[in-house]
C-alpha cells in the first residue's frame, strides 16, 4: 500500500473529489442504531472538506440486488452524515446520470453531496465498465475510503480506478497499516483468537494465521470440532463432524511452522441455549449426551489470559462462546478485557474485527481501549485469509500506470 498515493497529499482545493465510502450501518425502525461507520468516514474527511475539496459521496446501503428499493435509499443516512461532517449535505434520487453530473458541476468550495445507493444499478455488482464510466463524471478525482467494500470488484470500487485518478483514502489506508502491521510484520510473540460457528467457513483464515503466528486460541464452534476430532463427546454441541480431516491438516501446517494450537480443557455447558439456562463446568472431555458446550470454562479462560499476557500482538476474530446470551458471555467479556488492559499499559497491540467481534467488544466496553477496531467483515476475513483484494489492487494498478 506504500505505493497508493493517499488523497491526504493531494491538491483539492476546487476539485470534485468522487468518495467511495461504506455508510451500510444498521438501521432499526428508521434509526440509526450505530453510527460508527458514518463517524470514522466523516473524520477522515473533514480535513478535505476545509481544504475546500468538492465531495460527491457514493456507497451502498443493504442489498438491493439491482432494484430500487425505496426502504433502501441511502438518503435515511444524510442527517447523521451532515452531523458528522458538520455541515449540510445535498442528495442526489440517483447516482449517475446527468441530472446528478449538473449537482456535481454546481459544488462550491467545502461543499458535500451524497448521492443514491450505487446497488440500484445492476451494473455496480457486475463491474460494469459503462457504469464506472459514468460515475467517472462524477468527480476529477477517486478516493476509495471502504476498505470494508474493497473485497469486492464493483463498479464503484474497482473499475472506476482505471478510469480516472485513483487515490487511497484515509480511512481506508488506516486499516490496511493496522492489519499489515498485525499479520505482516506483528510485534512478537503473536497470538490470534479465532472463534465463530464453523471451522468450514474459515479453513483459509486458520491455515494463513497459523503459518504466520506463534499462537492461535481457538474458541466457539470451531473449538468444539477440534475437541470432536481429539475424541472429545459433543452432546449436542455444535459442531462439524466431517471437518476432522481439515482439522489435522491445520494441525499439522502448525506443528511445521511452531505455532502452537490453544483449546479450551474446560467448558461450560447447559441442556438449552437460553438466558439464564442452568450451566455447569465440565473437562473438554465430559460433555454430557444431553448437553451442549456453549463457552469456554475457567481454567481455559485463565490459560488464555495467561497467553496473553506474554504476547505483543493480539489479532482477534470471533468469539470463544455464545455470547450473545448470558451466561455464555463470560469467557469472552472477561478475555476482552484483559487484551483491553493489556493495551492500555502499554504490553500489547490489539486489533479485533468481525462482525460478532465488534458486537462483543462493544458488549465488553472495551471497543476504544483496543488498538484498533475493523468494522469490515468479508474484507477482513479476505485479508487473515492473505488474499489479494480487488480494490486495493485496482489502487495499486492506477499507481504504477500513474
Amino acid at each position: 500500500m506504500m505505493a497508493v498515493p493517499s488523497i491526504m497529499d493531494a491538491e483539492v482545493r476546487g476539485k470534485r473529489v468522487l468518495v467511495r465510502a461504506d455508510l451500510n450501518v444498521p438501521v432499526e425502525d428508521g434509526r440509526i442504531t450505530d453510527a460508527t461507520r458514518i463517524t470514522r468516514f466523516a473524520r477522515g474527511m473533514k480535513p478535505l472538506l476545509e481544504r475546500g475539496a468538492r465531495l460527491v459521496i457514493l456507497t451502498h446501503f443493504g442489498r438491493p440486488d439491482g432494484e430500487m428499493n425505496p426502504k433502501l435509499s441511502v438518503d435515511k443516512l444524510r442527517p447523521a452524515l451532515a452531523e458528522a461532517l458538520g455541515r449540510p449535505v445535498a442528495f442526489s434520487d440517483v447516482c449517475h446520470g446527468v441530472s446528478v453530473e449538473i449537482m456535481a458541476r454546481g459544488l462550491k468550495d467545502g461543499e458535500a453531496m451524497l448521492c443514491e445507493n450505487v446497488r440500484f444499478d445492476r451494473g455496480e455488482e457486475r463491474n460494469d465498465p459503462k457504469l464506472a464510466e459514468a460515475f467517472s463524471r462524477l468527480g476529477d478525482i477517486y478516493v476509495n475510503d471502504a476498505f470494508s467494500c474493497a473485497h469486492r470488484a464493483h463498479a464503484s470500487t474497482e473499475g472506476i480506478a482505471h478510469v480516472m485518478p485513483a487515490y487511497a483514502g484515509p480511512l481506508l489506508l488506516e486499516e490496511v497499516a493496522a492489519l499489515t502491521d498485525t499479520l505482516e510484520a506483528p510485534k512478537t510473540p503473536a497470538v490470534a483468537i479465532v472463534g465463530g460457528a464453523k471451522v468450514s467457513t474459515k479453513i483459509a483464515v486458520l491455515k494463513n494465521l497459523v503459518s504466520k503466528l506463534d499462537h492461535v486460541i481457538i474458541g466457539g464452534g470451531m473449538a468444539n470440532t477440534f475437541l470432536f476430532a481429539q475424541g472429545a463427546p459433543m452432546g449436542r454441541s455444535l459442531h462439524e463432524a466431517d471437518q476432522i480431516d481439515t482439522v489435522r491438516e491445520i494441525q499439522a501446517l502448525a506443528g511445521q511452522s511452531g505455532c502452537r494450537i490453544h483449546l479450551p480443557e474446560d467448558v461450560v455447558v447447559a441442556a438449552e441455549f437460553a438466558a439464564g439456562a442452568q450451566s455447569r463446568v465440565v473437562p473438554a472431555t465430559g460433555c454430557p449426551p444431553d448437553a451442549m458446550i456453549l463457552d469456554a470454562g475457567p481454567k481455559a479462560l485463565a490459560h488464555f489470559q495467561d497467553i496473553l499476557a506474554d504476547c505483543a500482538t493480539i489479532l482477534w476474530n470471533g468469539p470463544l462462546g455464545a455470547f450473545e446470551i448470558k451466561p455464555f458471555d463470560r469467557a469472552t467479556m472477561l478475555l476482552a478485557q484483559t487484551a483491553a488492559d493489556l493495551t492500555r499499559k502499554g504490553q500489547a497491540v490489539t486489533v479485533a474485527g468481525g462482525g460478532d467481534t465488534v458486537a462483543a467488544m462493544n458488549a465488553a466496553g472495551v471497543s476504544t481501549d483496543v488498538t484498533y477496531v475493523s468494522t469490515a467483515g468479508g474484507a477482513f476475513l479476505e485479508w487473515l485469509e492473505g488474499r489479494t483484494l480487488p480494490g486495493i489492487a485496482a489502487l495499486e494498478a492506477a499507481a504504477k500506470a500513474a
